[in-house]
């Protein structure tokens, strides 16, 4: 038995297609997509209309991630339309306009997928933890805590959401990350996914990264409009896909609160963050430029 997990696609088709590609040749018997195929991306539309396609015609599983959870909740009429809450969340508006007409679909998708081996040991995959969709597994996330994450404890437990790959064996389970296809966070700019193989008598795991048109994605910023319409946050994100590293949390750590309360435009302080040292190397066009 073959199972192929794939995950945190992020509106990036050059890196799905490129992954799909990659496991049709493996040929698994079973494909399993962990979520956050939508947003912070520049064509969720296109990502997601091509899963469901897999899934209703080869049997591909889907997962609901956190991030479907997000722009789904972009449809709440209470939540602001103008002012720097709008402003700081214009990119998963822009995610939600591509996939409105599937947002039923994305209510329904499940949060686990659990298939045994034939002696019983069991595959358990969900996006980031038993606790919630958010709760994310990292390589420097304690034994304790994972034990608490993954409990009850099956034999290999598969989880994503982080972008950052992992192998741990935590008392009697496997522990894996598989990473992301669309935004490595590891600092290797690769696509990556999961391969796991029931042989002689147990669960084998591989993390596969495979190279896709970064060219492409870099087009599709400009092309589908996220990048003028997506708000100065998908600046960042283009940065993140060139550096392989996360720039929001590192962003909201120092500027959410005070955008937020109008001491500083949204704008400038994405500006302050990409003229940071170690990270202007990253800048330029198609997006924003420092002399």
């Amino acid at each position: 038995m073959k199972v192929a997990v794939i995950s945190d696609i992020h509106g990036n088709l050059p890196a799905l297609r490129a992954v799909i590609a990659h496991v049709d040749a493996w040929s698994p018997d079973l494909v399993v997509v962990g979520g956050d195929i939508v947003n912070r991306g520049p064509l969720s539309g296109a990502c997601l209309e091509l899963l469901l396609q897999r899934r209703d015609a080869c049997g591909w599983h889907l997962l609901r991630g956190n991030h479907e959870d997000f722009v789904l909740d972009c449809s709440n009429p209470d939540k602001p339309h103008a002012g720097p809450g709008y402003e700081m969340t214009r990119f998963a508006h822009f995610a939600l306009a591509q996939v409105q007409a599937h947002a039923d679909e994305l209510r329904l998708l499940p949060d686990i997928f659990e298939r045994a081996g034939p002696n019983g040991d069991l595959l358990r995959i969900v996006h980031a933890s038993m606790r919630n969709n958010r709760d994310g597994i990292y390589p420097m996330t304690p034994d304790d805590e994972i034990r608490r994450q993954i409990a009850p404890a099956p034999a290999v437990f598969v989880t994503c959401h982080t972008h950052r790959p992992l192998m741990r064996r935590v008392d009697g389970t496997l522990v894996v990350n598989i990473g992301s296809v669309g935004s490595s966070f590891d600092e290797d700019r690769r696509a990556g996914y999961g391969q796991f193989c029931w042989r002689n008598g147990r669960w084998r795991a591989e993390i596969v990264r495979i190279d896709y048109d970064y060219g492409q994605i870099e087009t599709d910023y400009v092309q589908s409009g996220f990048l003028d319409e997506g708000g100065p946050l998908a600046q960042l994100m283009l940065v993140e896909l060139r550096q392989a590293r996360g720039l929001i949390h590192h962003w909201a750590s120092q500027y959410e609160t005070l955008v937020l309360a109008g001491s500083i435009g949204l704008a400038e302080s994405v500006r302050l963050v990409l003229g940071e040292a170690n990270i202007r190397p990253f800048t330029g066009a198609p997006g924003w430029s420092f002399g």
